[in-house]
């Protein structure tokens, strides 16, 4: 391949099959290249971090009932049990596949609460935020949804549509997780996560409809978390969406309901991450991922046995999951 000619200026269907080889191997990790060994360390790696996020998942719930019992945040708790599995968590080079080994799981409420704090980490240190900030990012965006402690379990537990009356209660769970954060020593940050994790660019949101220039940042990061992860995962009353369900969701809500800079970052390394790995197309074929567009994260460049598909001139073709490997 010519060094003077970047591929992303090329006609990316003109490569050769040697020279996606070659694009593949500079696009997968380096334990992955090296032997089909890297495979089996990956997935260690991923059980390893899976257990930890369960077990944090598994404390979560116990702070939270102690909070619904006593009115009190054990912040202390949270940055011992909980932000270390975090912290852990982003520093994994697979975390596609973290992500679907917890979305594997029966449990969502504590589960997601503490997979958002993974994710808005995650976003944090691709925006280049400093420690101390990711240590704040990830705390806040763990208790983005501690409001809920106030809400009766009747309303957060009911399997069908919540009335009109009970939406709005739902709502306050942004208020009432504020009031609990807000004179706690260090958490003001997360205090203003938690106010204002559903409010929108457009000022759309809620609880007080704020436009983007009057919404915290590290709240801008985790409303974005929080969406990826709520399509991402099932429910009792909702089905896990499929990759390209979110993905073009998202990327129709980059103007309007989210920051742009903040999104576009997201979508673009959540994807580029599963550059070399198996795929699920919409038409039921399997194939690896070799490149993505820039600009366009889902229309990838994806390899299925001798041929070579490119979805941006294919666009009737979707990513619809990314599968697990082994």
């Amino acid at each position: 391949m010519s060094q003077t000619t970047p591929p992303k200026e090329r006609n990316i269907t003109s490569l050769s099959l040697e020279e996606v080889d070659v694009l593949l191997n500079n696009k997968r990790d380096a334990a992955v290249q090296s032997a089909p060994s890297g495979s089996n360390r990956r997935n260690v790696q991923i059980k390893s971090a899976a257990k930890m996020l369960d077990e944090a998942a598994c404390k979560m719930e116990e702070i939270f009932e102690y909070i619904v019992r006593t009115g009190i945040v054990p912040v202390a708790d949270i940055i011992e049990k909980i932000q270390p599995a975090i912290t852990a968590a982003v520093e994994i080079p697979h975390i596609y596949h973290l992500f679907y080994e917890l979305k594997s799981k029966d449990e969502y409420t504590f589960r997601h609460a503490v997979c958002v704090g993974v994710i808005a980490s995650l976003i944090g240190k691709w925006a280049g935020l400093s420690e101390k900030e990711l240590n704040v990012l990830a705390v806040g965006a763990t208790l983005h949804d501690i409001g809920k402690a106030r809400i009766s379990k009747d309303i957060l537990n009911k399997p069908g549509k919540l009335t009109e009356e009970e939406y709005a209660e739902m709502k306050r769970h942004t208020v009432y997780g504020y009031q609990l954060l807000k004179d706690l020593p260090g958490l003001k940050e997360a205090a203003l996560i938690a106010l204002q994790h559903h409010e929108r660019e457009d000022g759309g949101g809620y609880p007080f409809g704020l436009t983007g220039d009057k919404i915290s940042r590290m709240a801008k990061i985790v409303a974005i978390a929080d969406v990826f992860h709520a399509m991402s995962s099932s429910r009792v009353y909702h089905k896990a969406e499929p990759l390209h369900i979110v993905i073009n969701q998202m990327q129709d809500d980059v103007y309007g309901k989210f920051d742009p800079h903040i999104m576009i970052l997201f979508l673009y390394k959540m994807m580029n991450s599963i550059v070399g790995h198996r795929v699920l197309l919409s038409d039921g074929r399997e194939g690896t991922i070799v490149m993505i567009d820039s600009y366009e994260p889902l229309l990838a460049l994806v390899r299925i046995g001798d041929e070579l598909v490119d979805l941006r001139h294919n666009r009737s073709l979707q990513i619809a999951q990314v599968l697990k490997d082994g």
